[in-house]
């Protein structure tokens, strides 16, 4: 499990790093290098997420796809200095309870 979490988190934050690069880019002017790398980054996002243990593509993506909220928070929190509200926090937890229910539910 401990993998599987390590993995969410690296893909989270090449595809959320990758994003905010091509963001800064194309929304604040900087430079076209950032874009590049940006997209250079949001590629190997998807190799990284093909290292995941779920079975089936699907599954592994729902799963992910609350982490990358969680971890999408937390950058805007750290990188941006917008620090989360209330609400923030309670979508955050109920994506996790998301997660964690299609992580660890009972199947045949």
């Amino acid at each position: 499990m401990i993998a599987a979490i390590l993995i969410f988190v690296l893909a989270g934050l090449a595809e959320i790093g990758g994003g905010y690069l091509i963001w800064l880019w194309l929304r604040e002017g900087q430079s076209a290098y950032l874009g590049l790398i940006g997209g250079i980054i949001l590629a190997l996002y998807g190799v990284i997420a093909t290292f995941q243990i779920f079975p089936t593509f699907g599954r592994g993506y729902a799963a992910y796809g609350g982490v990358f909220i969680v971890l999408s928070i937390l950058w805007g929190w750290g990188i941006d200095k917008k620090s989360p509200d209330l609400y923030d926090w309670i979508g955050a937890a109920i994506c996790l309870v998301g997660v964690s229910v299609i992580l660890w539910a009972p199947r045949n």
